[in-house]
C-alpha cells in the first residue's frame, strides 16, 4: 500500500483507538486478551481499510469491524479454556478522572454486561457511547426497529441481573 494511505489509515487509528479499547474490555477478561484483541481489530482495520469508501464516519466503519472481529473471536473463545479475571489488572487512568464509587459502579456494570451474549454486549457498548439507533443499527446490520426493541429487553435483563 502507499505511504499515503498508510499515513491516513495510522492517523485515525491514532484518533480513534479508544473505540476499540472499549470493545476489548468489553470482551476480554485479561490484560493479554485485551492486547491481543486489539492487535487482532488493528490488523482488520487495517486489512479493510482499503475498501473503505467514506459511505459513514470512519468511526462507525471502525464499530463495526471492531465489532465484528471481537465477536468472531468471542464465539471462537466459547469452544476454548476461559481467561483469568480483570480484577487483577492495573489500567493506566489518572486518578482525578475516576472516584471509587464510579470505578465500583463500572465493576457492576461491566461484570452484568459479560452475562450478556455478544451481540447484546455490542448494543449496549454503542448505547452507551450515545450512538443513536440509526447508527446502531446501521453498525450492527440490524433494522432500527430491531435495534430498539432487543434495547428494551437488554435493559430489562440488566435490571434482572443487578437487581435479582
Amino acid at each position: 500500500m502507499n505511504k499515503e494511505l498508510e499515513h491516513s489509515f495510522v492517523e485515525l487509528l491514532e484518533k480513534h483507538q479508544n473505540i476499540a479499547h472499549k470493545i476489548c474490555r468489553l470482551y476480554t477478561n485479561n490484560y493479554d486478551a485485551h492486547n491481543d484483541l486489539f492487535q487482532e481489530i488493528t490488523i482488520q482495520l487495517w486489512r479493510a481499510y482499503p475498501k473503505f469508501r467514506g459511505d459513514a464516519k470512519f468511526s462507525t466503519w471502525m464499530y463495526r469491524v471492531a465489532l465484528n472481529t471481537a465477536i468472531t473471536l468471542y464465539r471462537k473463545s466459547k469452544r476454548t479454556i476461559n481467561t483469568q479475571d480483570f480484577e487483577g489488572v492495573a489500567f493506566k487512568i489518572k486518578a482525578e478522572d475516576y472516584d471509587d464509587t464510579e470505578e465500583q459502579q463500572l465493576k457492576v456494570l461491566y461484570k452484568a454486561v459479560h452475562q450478556l451474549n455478544d451481540i447484546e454486549k455490542a448494543l449496549v457498548f454503542l448505547y452507551l457511547e450515545d450512538k443513536d439507533y440509526r447508527e446502531i443499527s446501521t453498525t450492527l446490520g440490524i433494522s432500527e426497529v430491531n435495534a430498539r426493541v432487543k434495547m428494551n429487553r437488554i435493559k430489562t435483563k440488566l435490571k434482572t441481573i443487578l437487581n435479582p
